[in-house]
This record gives structure tokens, C-alpha cells and sequence, in this order.
């Protein structure tokens, strides 16, 4: 009789639940906290944060190892190596760069997540029914987002050209993009650093480890945003107003060229320029005075989610000495690296003048030298070039990205600050604006000031050219800057690659083409936008 009974009760559950509509299992969450939804100070100020994760996630991925290597080979400054991962193979031999291409996709995925995510914050923000954050705080975390949707737009349009122009939120798939004008695309990213500029908090003159507003240095401030508005109107044509931004910039009082040893390593071997790139120095808050925009990183063993992805910046950029037998990695060689990437031979033997500072061994490695104990024969001695050894294994390095972390030998992360925007960046914006004004003779003189503090030969207005001001930045922001997007921005890519850097013994610059000047558009966003036409850039 029981078991009778607990059958009846089972059909009649069964009967009530197929009677029940579908909306049975609708979810009704009787709270919500998301982005769409937070809007007071806490809520806003974690969406901040969640921007530069982002963005930190792009210049950590690690899938695909090659990833930094995308933004140097095929260039004018490095080549890929025996090391080469994958990922970067069709940016030295252009002839497979397509439509399909994974960095391509990788790279307009990611910017238009972090300009969607900026959207949500500024519509909030700007939400009049938003009454929890007073009209300063909303004008705080909006000028933030607004940096980094415009810092988003910006490398866009730089590597693609025209692309799909969204400043609201999406919360709904979209199928009918289409690809805004560069008109409509500049206007927007002006206004948005604009605002920041006036909006984002300022620097304190010390090195505290807060600003005016008790936030981190590390977070937006208003220089980062007349630093792009530079760049940005330099890519724009309005070369006037790029020479402002970066004067106001120089002439706050706020930065200062470092010109003395300091910070951790300063009574150890190196010198004041290569301090900068040391772990511990880089913030603005261990003294760095030249620092605008240092996107800082953990040690996550030591700090949880101090950092993102494992980095492979090291890994990429240094010598792979560690596969030479006789050698360990150790500190002073910056720790394992792979060598995915070389320099080129322009860089190495043609770049720098004598006693040139940013070319001694503190800041690209030339000489190594047998460092194992066990191999007592050959301790101490100089390591010889030997064939393809000088190709990846011992070959020149900077010295930039040189981590070590004795509990990780190995080596395959590195926990190391990023230097996103700095002064010496600075001078050379305004050299640039100044020269495509006919300013030759202060263009000369505001490259004179990163030469002298370099200990190299001034330059005269009649050596001015823009290929000058190119090299001067190879020199100054090698292993720094994104040379890929400035030589696209510059429209040099063609020319200077070719021209400079199309003769390597292993992976040659190859079928450079005009069309290369700009990426193509992802074939799958083409495919997935049903609903409209996204066109594609010419020849892909």
C-alpha cells in the first residue's frame, strides 16, 4: 500500500510539472550585481578596475606565445627566429596575412570588449536616474572610461581603418553592423580624451603612492589622456594641436627625464637609463619621474590576481642563452627567455652613434658569458658566436624585459610592470608635430634633449626627417613601443620595412604589400554580421 501510494504522488508531481508553462524555469534573481546593473561608488569603481584587466589580459596572452612578436617582426626593427611560435608568421611574410588571420581577430575582439565595458560605465554614469554617485564622482569614472574607450577606438582605427562605431552599451547580439567613417570615428575619440583630460584627477609633484584623489598612480590621469590626444591628432593630420598636448605635458612640472641612478639597483651595475626597466623601479611611486602610464603587475604567488595572464614579453624579446651548455639563467641575464624574436641587423649595426647611452651593454646585451658550476672549464669565459647560436641563442637583446624569479627557473611567466606612455615618448610626439609644421629647428631641439640625456651627438634642423624621428623613437622605445602601429600610423610601414630590414638570414621580410598598411577586417565578424554589409579592407 505504501509503495502504491508513493507511485500516485510521483505521477501527480509529474502532471503538475508538465501542466506548467515554460516560464517555470525563468529565473527570477531577486538581486542582481553586474555591470549593467551596479551603480553606486563601489560598483562603478569595480568596473573601472575591470578596464584595465582587460587590457592587461591583451598584453599578457599567453595562448599564443608569439603574440608580442606580431607587433615587431616584418617591421624595421626584428625578426622572427628558429623560436617563432606561430602566431606571427604572417607578419614577416605578409603573403599569408588573410582575412582568417588569429592575431587580427584576437586583437578586434579585445578592443571592442573593452570599448563595450567602457559604454556601460559611461551610461551609467551619464543615467540621469543614477542619483548614488555625486556629479564629481560621475565625472571621475566616466573620464576613465572615456580614456580607454578612446584608447580602444584609437588602435583600431590605426590598424583597420574605418570600423563599426558603437558609444552605447550592447546588452543584445547585433547582426547589422557597419563601418563608420574616420570622420565620425576621430570625433569621437577627441572628444572622448578631451573630456578626460579635463576631467581625469592630476599628479601629485612627489612620488607618493597615491594622487590628489587618494587613488593609486597607476590609475588614468590626465596626462595618459593629452599623451593619445597627441598621438591621436598627429594620425589625424592636426599636428598643431598634437604639438600642444604634448607641450602641456612637458611643461606641467609634473615629469623629469631621469638623469641619475636610483631605485633598487642604483648602486649595482647599469645606469640611469636602464633603471627605468628594472622591477621595483618602473612606478612613479619608486621614483620614476618620467613615468605617465605604468600598468602595474604582481607577482600573483604573492599577490592574488596580481596579474592577469603569464606575460611573455621576456620569453620573446631576450636571448634563449639558457639551451647554450654551460649557461643557467640568473638575474643579471634577465632570467629564461626564448628568443622568438631577434633584432634586426638595422637595429644592431646601423641605429645607434657612438656612446650612444641606450645602446651599452646595461640596456641591449651583447657578451655573455659561462655562468654554470658545472662546467668549471669553461666558468667565467666569454660564450663565442658560433653559427645559428647568433641567431637566437646568444644573440643581442634588450635588455627591457629581463625578470627573474628564482622560485619559477624555468621561467615561462613574467611578473613585470608595463611602461604604457613615459616622457622620453613625449619629446618625440612633439618632434614629430613640430617637424610636419617645416619646426625642423625644434623638432632638432626637442630630439636634442632625449640625445643629451643619452650621451649622444646633437642633431642639427637639417637632419630632420620623419625616418629621423622614426629612428630616434627605435632608439629610445625599443622593446617598448608597438613599432608595428607606429609605422602604420606614420604610413612607413611599406618603406621602411622593406627598405630596412628585408635581407635576415632566417625569416626575411617577404610580399609587403600597400594593402598591409592596414589589417584585414576578421572574416568571421564579415560573416557573423548577417543583418548588414561590413566591408573588407582593400586586397584582403
Amino acid at each position: 500500500m505504501k509503495n502504491y501510494s508513493a507511485i500516485l504522488l510521483f505521477a501527480g508531481v509529474l502532471t503538475a510539472f508538465a501542466s506548467c508553462k515554460k516560464s517555470y524555469l525563468d529565473e527570477k534573481p531577486y538581486s542582481s550585481y553586474t555591470p549593467l546593473t551596479v551603480t553606486d561608488s563601489l560598483g562603478m569603481e569595480a568596473s573601472a578596475i575591470g578596464l584595465y584587466n582587460l587590457e592587461t589580459g591583451i598584453l599578457t596572452y599567453s595562448s599564443a606565445q608569439g603574440w608580442p612578436s606580431v607587433w615587431q617582426v616584418g617591421t624595421d626593427v626584428a625578426n622572427a627566429t628558429a623560436q617563432q611560435q606561430g602566431i606571427e608568421v604572417p607578419y614577416y611574410n605578409y603573403a599569408l596575412l588573410t582575412s582568417t588571420d588569429g592575431a587580427a581577430s584576437y586583437i578586434w575582439s579585445k578592443y571592442y570588449a573593452l570599448i563595450n565595458n567602457a559604454n556601460i560605465i559611461i551610461d551609467n554614469a551619464e543615467n540621469p536616474a543614477n542619483t548614488k554617485l555625486g556629479p564629481v564622482g560621475k565625472k571621475q569614472v566616466e573620464a576613465e572610461a572615456k580614456f580607454f574607450r578612446a584608447y580602444a577606438y584609437n588602435n583600431l582605427v590605426t590598424l583597420f581603418g574605418k570600423v563599426p562605431l558603437t558609444d552605447h552599451a550592447l546588452t543584445a547580439p547585433k547582426t547589422n553592423f557597419t563601418r563608420a567613417s574616420l570622420d565620425d570615428l576621430n570625433a569621437l575619440i577627441v572628444s572622448d580624451l578631451t573630456y578626460a583630460s579635463t576631467n581625469l584627477s592630476d599628479l601629485n609633484a612627489g612620488t607618493s603612492k597615491t594622487n590628489a584623489q587618494g587613488k593609486p598612480v597607476g590609475r588614468a590621469n590626465k596626462y595618459m589622456a593629452m599623451q593619445l590626444l597627441a598621438e591621436a591628432y598627429l594620425r589625424i593630420g592636426k599636428n598643431d594641436l598634437a604639438e600642444q598636448q604634448a607641450q602641456t605635458i612637458i611643461n606641467s612640472g609634473k615629469f623629469s627625464l631621469i638623469k641619475a641612478r636610483y631605485g633598487v639597483r642604483a648602486a649595482g651595475a647599469g645606469d640611469y637609463y636602464s633603471d627605468m626597466f628594472v622591477y621595483g623601479n618602473e612606478r612613479r611611486a619608486q621614483g620614476n619621474t618620467e613615468a605617465i602610464w605604468v600598468l602595474e603587475q604582481e607577482n600573483p604567488s604573492v599577490v592574488v590576481g596580481g596579474n592577469v595572464d603569464n606575460a611573455q614579453q621576456r620569453r620573446v624579446w631576450g636571448a634563449a642563452y639558457y639551451a647554450v651548455p654551460g649557461m643557467l639563467p640568473c638575474d643579471s641575464l634577465g632570467g629564461r627567455s626564448i628568443a622568438r624574436l631577434r633584432l634586426s641587423n638595422w637595429v644592431l649595426y646601423g641605429l645607434y652613434p657612438q656612446g650612444d647611452l641606450r645602446n651599452s651593454e646595461n640596456s641591449i646585451k651583447r657578451q655573455y658569458y659561462y655562468n654554470d658550476p658545472a662546467f668549471p672549464a669553461l666558468l667565467g669565459k666569454k660564450v663565442p658566436f658560433a653559427g645559428a647560436d647568433t641567431l637566437f641563442r646568444i644573440c643581442p637583446s634588450t635588455t627591457k624585459w629581463g625578470a627573474f624569479d628564482p622560485n619559477d627557473t624555468f621561467g615561462y611567466a613574467m611578473i613585470k610592470d608595463f611602461m604604457m606612455m613615459r616622457l622620453g615618448e613625449t619629446y618625440l610626439l612633439l618632434a614629430e608635430a613640430q617637424f610636419k609644421q617645416g619646426k625642423t629647428a625644434d623638432a632638432a631641439a626637442s630630439i636634442n634633449v632625449l640625445r643629451t640625456r643619452a650621451n649622444a651627438p646633437q642633431v642639427t634642423a637639417a637632419q630632420i626627417t620623419l625616418d629621423f624621428v622614426l629612428d630616434e623613437r627605435a632608439r629610445e622605445l625599443i622593446g617598448e613601443e608597438n613599432r608595428r602601429q607606429t609605422l602604420m600610423r606614420t604610413g612607413t610601414l611599406v618603406d621602411r620595412a622593406t627598405r630596412l630590414n628585408s635581407n635576415d638570414a632566417v625569416h626575411p621580410t617577404s610580399g609587403l604589400a600597400a594593402k598591409n598598411m592596414l589589417l584585414p577586417i576578421p572574416l568571421s565578424e564579415i560573416q557573423l554580421n548577417k543583418d548588414a554589409v561590413l566591408e573588407q579592407n582593400p586586397g584582403y
